[in-house]
């Protein structure tokens, strides 16, 4: 006698996207942290009132072209993460490499603009200036790491139209950078 022969149907489980999620929880925390920080900013602006900013000026080109900067790298992040989805490997690691130049420029124009406008620490508006634009960096740094490491492993061959989820994931982070600083851009070199 035989016994029977049970044949369990093999069903993919479907992927979670933990690494995304996981992302996406993490940099909504650090968006919330600098946005709070802007917003101190600017009570304590409109509580200084013509105290403000009243020994120093701070010049738009910078600024301008911080932001125009970030927002064109906005479009080479968008653009590593279209073509992953294609398993077109050249063009994700140009768009990755050109996302890093343009964050490399942007942390070089921010520490050009500390050196340029000379706000100190003993000022009214020293602090929460250098709080809120030195976090916004902090952040743009972490972004360009993760970046990094992605494009690592997009190298090493671990991410493809299978597993697009890391450098999705790093467009998750990189994108909110670019939004808190339109916020910031604002808020800190329009307003004044």
């Amino acid at each position: 006698m035989t016994s029977p022969t049970i044949v369990v149907p093999h069903h993919t489980a479907p992927r979670r996207r933990e690494l995304l999620i996981g992302t996406a929880l993490a940099t909504s925390g650090v968006v919330m942290l600098l946005l709070t920080l802007v917003g101190a900013y600017v009570g304590a602006r409109n509580a200084a009132g013509a105290d403000w900013l009243a020994a120093n000026a701070i010049p738009l080109t910078q600024p301008n072209m911080q932001m125009f900067g970030l927002a064109l790298s906005v479009v080479t992040m968008q653009w590593a993460v279209y073509s992953i989805n294609n398993d077109d490997r050249t063009n994700t690691y140009v768009a990755l490499g050109a996302t890093l130049l343009l964050g490399a420029a942007f942390v070089n124009q921010t520490i050009f603009l500390w050196k340029f406008v000379g706000i100190t620490g003993d000022q009214l508006e020293g602090p929460l200036f250098y709080t809120v634009t030195g976090g916004h960096v902090a952040m743009v740094l972490a972004a360009m790491l993760y970046v990094l490491f992605v494009a690592f492993r997009a190298l090493g061959g671990q991410y493809s139209s299978r597993n697009p989820d890391g450098i999705a994931a790093a467009a998750v982070l990189w994108d909110a950078a670019v939004a808190v600083y339109a916020v910031i851009w604002v808020a800190v070199y329009i307003m004044k």
